[in-house]
């Protein structure tokens, strides 16, 4: 017996061993985690859908607002996808793909955050079970790059409908379709027609690196355009300004055309309120970068003065210094002075003797602005080449009049008739903090859809339209398809029916009736050979009467530059996520990394 337990205990021995081999041995240490293969899968497709199901509920016109709270207890109330999830901290590295995802859709399009995180959760959740049925990543990763591919063209071909010269019902149509799923969409008509206002006042002739922009962006209309010699146009969004006063309805909004509004007040009292041009001579404004408080010697300077009525010359000349580089500035012309800076009581006093606004403590970007609207240049030093302080007159920018305006609580400085480039701005009332910024937030996407509009000149239907019509398309390719990818296209084409279905869903209808009906409307136009037929592709969802209608028509529609690219950053978000089989964790010296 006792030979017996012996055997055993060296056979329990060796097989421990075997187990746990010396990392030494292999000539491989991994100093950290390493997970592999369909692991490593599941965990990245349940990352990015635990993301997509956070906004799935903010889609389309009936979609619910979030509030998200943060560590000190300040509260964001939004609807606008790329701001949840920027303010999410995401640190599962698959999921940060897809927040990166909405902010690259919001930079480039400014508007589908939402539908674009939401199908490339839906992509990647099918080609994880394509994966758990035997198909490899590779053949995914083709066939949806085929799928795409073959979506695009169709958009290009079918459902891109041009308007060489846009009218303004079509623009003022995407601008509510754009703002109907956020706070505004109440007062959508109000709303639509100042973000369109607002981008046409900016208006610019396009140079030859833009025209090759819009074309690069693809589009046949701007290859059309191109073709014809017609002039372009570019609208800066940045030559909007957007200004939030609290107090007063959302409604008495306004559009300050050519002009723009500074949030800064009269330094002093005696200073008038209201300037103008004279003698057909526009106002001129000096914006600086410059402290205009009395001198004072830098850090480190030491003087010594050996007569003490020296020191009295001394302050004198401190005085002096800023009192000279007023008096040039007063001498170019300018007749309102604005500075990032200070400037001192004493200072002021030359400003309000000649009779000039000024105001202190401005805010840099809204000077840069201000600059370019009014033609001239933000001044950061008085210094000349020789090393003497001059004011060069040039930097002035020039407008009709500036007048200080009582808005809610304070006092803003309006800038009339500006003279450089085209600027507006908008400003915005509301109730309260939150109401502002979910309103700027909403014209923001708003007018990104304008810009986007007038720029390429196409649009789409909406409301679920596109996806459904694609997703009919797409089956109908698969079948011509006689490799393997046929599988991965026709589940490529039942994911962008997510869109429809999440739209039903949130507006509380019967999502699996709806896109029947959308799918056999879209099925029959695409398949029938009788031209009366034709307008089906433009059918799309109903979502406040739970029915179908010609979206086209009811002018429920988007530009068509971000439903391809929307398209497109989905799909290359998934496939970048579907490539990754292996994920090391590397530890730091304090533990996991």
């Amino acid at each position: 017996p006792h030979k017996k337990k012996k055997n055993s205990f060296r056979y329990k021995k060796v097989k421990s061993t075997m187990s746990a081999p010396n990392p030494s041995s292999t000539g491989l240490f991994i100093n950290g985690q390493r997970e592999t293969g369909q692991d490593v899968r599941i965990g990245n497709v349940t990352a990015a859908l635990a993301v997509a199901n956070i906004v799935k509920s903010s889609l389309g016109p009936v979609g619910l607002d979030k509030m998200l709270v943060d560590d000190i207890g300040d509260v964001l109330i939004t609807n606008d996808g790329a701001t949840i999830l920027k303010s999410l901290e995401v640190e599962h590295p698959a999921a940060r793909v897809l927040v990166d995802l909405a902010n690259l859709q919001d930079q480039e399009v400014g508007d589908g955050t939402t539908s674009v995180v939401i199908i490339a959760a839906e992509l990647l959740r099918r080609g994880n079970d394509l994966v758990k049925n035997r198909i490899h990543p590779t053949t995914i990763i083709s066939g949806y790059r085929a799928a795409l591919k073959a979506a695009v063209a169709y958009i290009k071909r079918e459902m891109v409908v041009n308007i060489a010269e846009l009218g303004e019902e079509h623009l003022v149509n995407a601008a509510k379709t754009s703002m109907s799923s956020k706070i505004l969409g109440k007062e959508e008509d109000f709303f639509a027609k100042l973000a369109v206002n607002a981008v046409k006042s900016v208006k610019m002739t396009a140079t030859a690196a833009d025209v090759a922009g819009y074309e690069a962006m693809g589009g046949t209309a701007a290859d059309a355009m191109a073709k014809s010699g017609k002039e372009r146009y570019k609208y800066p969004l940045s030559a909007i300004h957007i200004l939030k006063a609290h107090g007063k309805s959302s409604l008495e909004s306004h559009l300050i055309d050519g002009g723009f509004a500074i949030n800064a007040m009269r330094a002093a009292q005696g200073m008038p309120t209201f300037v103008e041009g004279q003698d057909g001579q526009p106002v001129k404004i000096a914006m600086l970068d410059i402290n205009l408080q009395r001198h004072r010697m830098g850090m480190g300077v030491q003087i010594i003065v050996k007569d003490p009525a020296e020191i009295e010359n001394i302050k004198k000349r401190e005085m002096d210094i800023t009192k000279e580089r007023i008096r040039k500035i007063i001498d170019a012309g300018a007749r309102v002075v604005l500075t990032t800076k200070g400037v001192d009581d004493l200072c002021l006093k030359y400003f309000v003797e000649a009779g000039i606004i000024c105001a202190r403590r401005c805010n840099r970007e809204d000077l840069k602005r201000l600059a370019k609207a009014s033609g001239g240049r933000v001044v950061t030093t008085m210094a000349d080449m020789e090393g003497n302080e001059a004011f060069d007159a040039d930097c002035l920018g020039s407008c009709d009049s500036v007048r200080e305006v009582r808005i809610g609580d304070g006092e803003m400085l309006y800038v009339y008739g500006c003279k450089g480039h085209g600027a507006s701005t908008i400003v915005l009332r509301g109730a309260n903090e939150y109401m502002l910024d979910e309103m700027d937030r909403a014209l923001h996407d708003s007018l990104c859809v304008v810009k986007r509009m007038l720029e390429s000149n196409t649009l789409v239907p909406g409301g679920g339209a596109a996806e459904a019509a694609l997703s009919v398309y797409l089956e109908d390719y698969a079948h011509t398809i006689q490799t393997r990818e046929q599988l991965v296209i026709q589940e490529y084409a039942d994911a962008l029916l997510v869109i429809p279905k999440t739209l039903s869903v949130n507006a509380a209808k019967d999502a699996s009736e709806l896109v029947a009906k959308l799918r056999s409307m879209h099925a029959k136009g695409q398949h029938s050979e009788d031209s009366n037929d034709d307008d089906l592709k433009f059918m799309g969802l109903d979502l406040v009467n739970g029915t179908i209608r010609n979206n086209l028509l009811a002018g429920v529609v988007e530009p068509a530059i971000s439903k391809i690219k929307s398209l497109r950053f989905a799909t290359e978000a998934a496939i970048t996520i579907l490539r990754i089989d292996d994920r090391i964790t590397l530890y730091d010296t304090k533990g996991l990394a």
